[in-house]
């Protein structure tokens, strides 16, 4: 049975979702540039990023297909478990893990897709093989219900053993259920939820760059992040490959400053303008021309077409020498973003004043003072989209907090703010890939495509 749930963590770590496409998000939330060669390296991110993408996406193929293993794997799980008859905390743990993860994929979908196939078994040729999309609300509902079931059977992140470090927890479910009622609106579950985490032991990591650091990974500021390995044994391009994609492809491109070394996702002048003095975070995210050397090398602007890269998710050669070998963990789910997440809710529930504390939590941790006293409820929002934007940058969040925020004319009015003039409503979700389409003809198409 935990051989079963292992396979059900692992499309986790593919390209078409944590090695690669969930963090090209920011690039079209308009934090980044793909860079890269120029030129075709990366079309299809730069044609979702200039909001002109079509049925025929590769990135959106991906992000589609991405999920779909996981949910098979974990439908096994679920289905098989019960009948086993084995230890009771391996059966409760595995039967957690896979609701989690069951939930986690379906969250990927429904906030990219919209309406998605519900499939709760795993099919057999006897199964409705031309499934239609099921509305979101139901999606949504069937999330919920996964991550409450979670909590329940999951342990705390401390009962793990070193050697199951990483897996799904009690708080992983929590937090994600606070993530799916904040994208929902629902303001006071996420207040009850954060709470119940600030009790669970979970704090900031004293430097903000031990959230990227391998030496440090699954902190007691991690509540869930997708897990690699150095010298996994699998060729770097296939699924079974079980190393991180991350420093080799935000690599300086041709610099040498790390292995392999792409030049994707280069920060926008935009982007950097919302640093405050002092954000001491600036430094950990983002390589800039006069800025902290990396390895004992300085960065020059010319290796961007911004000027700039990303450093946060940068291996040095020291830990990985190897272009396909980085072991760099990719975080999901992170303590700062619960503190944000309450903050925001308290301020949408007209409790301002109190939504102050967590949010200065994660402002004082980056070396910033409190934020100021006696905002507007408005000026308070603008202010947390604002942290949430430079604190987890380039960590594949932005995209969904545009969309959700004002249902997504938050994200409308900062893309064209940006110059992003042709982005309208229907790119507030992505379209249904035309070749699975025509494979299954019940599937539609999202309006606009």
């Amino acid at each position: 049975l935990v051989t079963l749930v292992n396979g059900a963590y692992q499309p986790l770590q593919w390209p078409k979702l944590y090695n690669l496409r969930m963090w090209t998000t920011d690039i079209f939330a308009g934090n980044s540039l793909v860079g890269a060669g120029g030129g075709e390296d990366g079309i299809e991110t730069t044609s979702l990023a200039n909001f002109v993408t079509n049925s025929a996406n590769e990135g959106v193929l991906d992000l589609w297909r991405g999920p779909w293993p996981g949910i098979l794997r974990s439908n096994i799980v679920i289905s098989v478990a019960p009948g086993l008859n084995i230890d009771e905390t391996i059966k409760n743990r595995s039967l957690g893990e896979a609701y989690f993860l069951r939930a986690h994929y379906y969250f990927v979908l429904v906030r990219f897709f919209g309406d998605v196939p519900l499939i709760t078994q795993p099919q057999s040729s006897s199964s409705n093989l031309y499934p239609s999309r099921t509305p979101a609300g139901e999606v949504y509902a069937q999330i919920i219900s996964d991550l409450e079931n979670a909590a329940e059977l999951l342990p705390v992140k401390q009962d793990y053993t070193d050697a199951d470090k990483g897996r799904a927890s009690k708080g992983t479910a929590l937090g994600m259920l606070a993530k799916v009622h904040l994208t929902r609106g629902n303001w006071q579950e996420v207040v009850n939820l954060t709470a119940q985490l600030q009790s669970m032991g979970y704090s900031l990591n004293a430097n903000y760059a031990d959230n990227f650091r391998t030496e440090t990974e699954n902190s007691n500021e991690s509540l869930f992040e997708v897990q690699y390995a150095a010298n996994a044994g699998y060729d770097f391009w296939s699924n079974e490959n079980q190393s991180s994609w991350a420093s080799t492809f935000m690599g300086p491109r041709s610099s040498g400053l790390v292995a392999g070394a792409y030049g994707w996702n280069q920060p926008t002048q935009e982007f950097m303008s919302n640093y405050e003095a002092g954000d001491n975070r600036k430094d950990v995210t983002v390589l800039y021309e006069g800025g902290p050397a990396f390895d004992g090398q300085q960065y020059s602007a010319s290796r961007s077409f911004t000027g700039y890269n990303v450093r946060k998710f940068l291996v040095p050669l020291s830990v990985s020498a190897s272009f396909d070998n980085s072991p760099l963990n990719f975080p999901v789910l992170r303590y700062a973003d619960v503190l944000l997440m309450r903050a925001e809710a308290l301020n949408e529930l007209g409790q301002t004043a109190a939504a102050e504390a967590p949010l200065n939590e994660v402002r004082n941790r980056a070396g910033l003072d409190d934020i100021q006293s006696g905002l507007s409820q408005s000026a308070f929002r603008d202010a947390v989209l604002k942290e949430r934007r430079l604190e987890l940058a380039f960590e594949g969040q932005r995209w969904f907090d545009l969309i959700r925020v004002n249902n997504g004319q938050y994200g409308l009015d900062f893309l064209h703010s940006i110059g992003k003039t042709n982005a309208d409503e229907h790119h507030l979700l992505l379209p249904i890939p035309q070749i699975e389409r025509d494979r299954n003809p019940n599937l539609t198409q999202n309006p606009g495509y």
